[in-house]
């Protein structure tokens, strides 16, 4: 075992290695060239793509590798989502159904870092890829090779991430993580798989990719503006995406440096986490110190998003916009001062502990002011209920309850009683598939039209949302209650003494909570099947304005590069139609 360990060290730095050579080749970081031509284009058309699969494979093109996220994205949502479908399967009954616990908690450790190392930060960059240059008035991304490259660094993230399962019917000792997503020593150092090595450098891949993806934004931000762009009329999304560039740079090297002390407890004998070394609490707070902000990295775009799409079909704009950039700020500085709200309990100085608690308060007033913001751009507006508009809606009600329960999380009585049990997760998950997926699907259905060129089925939109919403507060809510009842987290049977605790009230909370996610899922595949089948046959969209947003002065930069679009082929189409070809026109549909 100790020889497969350290053979698989050996390639993980071969591979690191390889990497930075490949990148080191690289001459020209600024070219929009593709990868695998010699031959220019034009910087602002990425033209002369090379046809099919190859396209993929080189381009650099920021909108192709805007759709290349998304679709990673998906594919990590779908994987992350069947994971915890049969985990709330097996929770249905108390004892043991069909899982072990040993598969129960490798279910449990790859949902957690699918969500949010696979899912969340490229379904991020999927949307500020495709959209932040057409926001400020840019090209491109300033350095479209990095970009290109950020990316395919996830791939392989992935599957070394997910090795473990695809190893398991091989007649090798390597099977999946079961450390959960925290990874806690001393269970991470001293569990003898290498599946868990697999994962630790999958995950520094990953990080490497956001880090990548964060000195692109900022230096995109900063120095690709058009004209007419200066930072008082910056876009909230890219105030939004600034900011998380700026808290990637801060925290994922402390964990890529957190991961390196951990390989090299499992394979080397060092004695970073171990007791007579730093200790199991050092692991503690270079993880959480990197996990906290890492919520925001996650939730700031995404409230960047509702902050840009809401005020459009709320017919105003939106209230207070540089408060909302202020907030958004403050809340990136106070992110940092507060990780050791996740371990009060691990015995640290009650002074200190207090002063997190007050950083963890305070931190819910920058959240407070956006809520306000979005409330009052609705008060008197021109509400109209489209998909994009109802789970913008969604998003602001889950972030009230999200939000709130987390203030009593951050007091340290409430925290000390109700910390290990379902009420962290039911809060957790208010604020992770609450809020980021609810926004992630308004920013889909809304940029749909750029992306596709067509438009969505409207009613299964709103089924989607509707189907989403109630199973959203079904199965967190019974979380909140589990929590109050006690109910241990991360536990794959609940078979515990009666007399302790309410057994049967558990199991019916449990099963409740399954029905919920069984609404999740079935939301989620009519939202995927109405993406495809648009995306391939959708009316196709001839309204340079779909949304009506220039009746109240809201057009935004990235519909008036669409119209831009649709006029050039327009053109295109009528110097066909001289030459005696045919004109076809599909009118497109707007949700109103």
């Amino acid at each position: 075992m100790a020889a497969e360990q350290l053979a698989l060290t050996v390639l993980m730095g071969v591979l690191l290695i390889g990497v930075f050579a490949l990148v080191a080749r690289m001459e020209n970081w600024r070219t929009y060239t593709p990868l695998a031509s010699g031959e220019g284009a034009g910087a602002a058309g990425h033209g002369h793509k090379p046809p099919g699969i190859a396209r993929w494979f080189t381009t650099v093109d920021h909108k192709d590798i805007g759709i290349m996220y998304g679709t990673y994205g998906v594919i990590a949502f779908l994987w992350g989502g069947v994971a915890v479908m049969l985990m709330r399967i097996e929770l249905t009954t108390p004892g043991t159904m069909f899982l072990e616990p040993s598969m129960y908690n490798a279910l449990l450790t790859s949902h957690g870092i699918t969500m949010l190392f696979l899912f969340g930060t490229p379904i991020i960059a999927a949307f500020a890829n495709y959209f932040v240059p057409l926001l400020i008035g840019a090209d491109d991304m300033a350095f479209p090779r990095i970009n290109a490259i950020a990316f395919w660094l996830l791939p392989p993230g992935a599957l070394l991430i997910w090795a473990g399962f695809f190893t398991m019917p091989l007649p090798i000792e390597v099977g999946p993580a079961e450390t959960s997503w925290t990874m806690y020593a001393p269970l991470s150092v001293q569990q003898a798989n290498a599946g868990v090595d697999l994962m630790i450098l999958g995950l520094h891949l990953t990080g490497v990719s956001a880090t990548m993806g964060a000195i692109n934004f900022i230096a995109t931000i900063f120095t690709e503006r058009g004209d007419e762009v200066n930072w008082a009329n910056l876009d909230i999304f890219s105030w939004t995406i600034l900011t998380q560039s700026g808290l990637i740079l801060f925290a994922f090297p402390l964990l890529g440096s957190a991961l390196i002390m951990l390989l090299l407890d499992r394979n080397f004998g060092t004695t970073f986490f171990a007791v007579e070394g730093g200790g199991p609490i050092l692991w503690q707070n270079l993880f959480w110190f990197f996990g906290h902000p890492e919520v925001y990295i996650l939730v700031l775009p995404m409230m960047g998003i509702v902050s840009w799409v809401l005020p459009k079909f709320a017919g105003r704009k939106l209230f207070g916009f540089k408060f909302v950039v202020y907030s958004t700020l403050a809340i990136g500085v106070l992110s940092f001062g507060v990780w050791a709200h996740h371990m009060f309990g691990s015995g640290m100085d009650p002074r200190i502990r207090a002063s997190f608690m007050a950083t963890s308060l305070a931190i819910a007033i920058p959240s407070a002011v956006k809520t306000f913001n979005w409330i009052t751009t609705l008060w008197n507006g021109q509400v109209r209920l489209t998909a994009p508009m109802l789970f913008c809606l969604g998003f602001v009600s889950n972030f009230v309850l999200g939000g709130i329960t987390g203030v009593f999380l951050a007091a340290i009585p409430v925290n000390l009683l109700l910390h290990e049990t379902y009420y962290v997760v039911g809060h957790f998950h208010y604020i992770v598939m609450g809020m980021i997926a609810f926004a992630g699907f308004a920013g889909v259905y809304y940029w749909f039209p750029i992306v596709t060129g067509r438009m969505y089925q409207r009613t299964l939109a709103k089924w989607h949302f509707w189907l989403s919403m109630i199973g959203v507060n079904i199965t967190f809510f019974a979380f909140l209650i589990l929590g109050y009842l006690e109910m241990p987290r991360r536990y794959a049977t609940y078979e515990f003494d009666p007399a302790l605790a309410p057994l049967a009230q558990v199991t019916v909370l449990h099963q409740i909570a399954t029905v919920g996610a069984f609404l999740i899922a079935l939301g989620t595949v009519i939202w995927l099947w109405n993406i495809v089948q648009s995306w391939l046959e959708g009316p196709e969209v001839t309204d340079p304005d779909p949304w009506n947003t220039k009746e109240h002065g809201l057009h935004g930069r990235e519909f008036a590069w669409f119209e831009e679009q649709l006029a050039a082929a327009d053109g295109g189409e009528e110097d066909v139609a001289a030459d005696g070809g045919e004109d076809v026109a599909t009118a497109g549909e707007t949700e109103n």
